[in-house]
């Protein structure tokens, strides 16, 4: 006999999952504490997901295109190119990283641990860089627009982005300083010559720090 999927179970999964993914971290949360925690079995939790992984990423997925959704509009609403990369390096760095107690960092913790039977669509992350690269474009003239989409920018701010949030989940006071998004706003604008060979004290400091 078919089980009968009620939306109301799979919601209290959801939120149970989060809770738990929120305080403990994906990899000391277990699918038996998820299914306590929502009033369930651990067979109903299989019946409506496939694993825990796909738990997470069906909390994840919402999650970040809400905050990279809304990203959009303040980029947009800047006056200028600066403005435009500053909130946008801000908020990929510094704001996203701390939002929701480091919540993003459980999906670093899951994809670090995927197992066989886990299935990983690159779809969300082509997504996001998409967006981001699309942000960055709004703000460099017209004429940078092929280059910098071949190299791939939005692929490396986001990998940056993965080490700021493994930055706040070891603890550390502050993901990324002025200092830091200030440079890469040189970077992408232009307005450098050249890398400096001696980087501003701010960041020497924050260098040591990650380590």
């Amino acid at each position: 006999m078919v089980q009968v999927k009620k939306a109301e179970k799979k919601e209290a999964i959801l939120k149970s999952a989060y809770r738990l993914f929120k305080r403990k971290g994906y990899v000391a949360t277990t699918t038996v504490q998820i299914a306590a925690g929502a009033r369930v079995s651990e067979s109903n939790v299989y019946a409506y997901f496939e694993s825990k992984f796909d738990i997470l990423f069906s909390l994840f997925e919402p999650w970040i295109r809400e905050r990279i959704e809304r990203l959009e509009i303040r980029v947009s609403s800047e006056p200028d190119s600066r403005a435009k990369l500053r909130v946008l390096l801000t908020a990929l760095w510094r704001e996203i990283p701390y939002d929701d107690n480091g919540f993003s960092n459980n999906m670093m913790q899951a994809l670090s641990t995927l197992a066989g039977r886990d299935k990983y669509d690159p779809k969300l992350l082509q997504w996001v860089k998409q967006r981001i690269e699309a942000m960055i474009l709004t703000a460099v003239p017209r004429k940078w627009h092929a280059e910098l989409t071949k190299g791939d920018l939005g692929r490396v701010l986001v990998m940056a982005q993965d080490g700021f949030v493994m930055h706040v989940h070891l603890g550390r006071s502050s993901p990324c300083s002025e200092a830091m998004i200030e440079l890469f706003c040189d970077l992408i604008l232009g307005t450098k010559a050249s890398v400096p060979h001696e980087l501003p004290t701010a960041l020497k400091r924050e260098q040591v720090s990650v380590l």
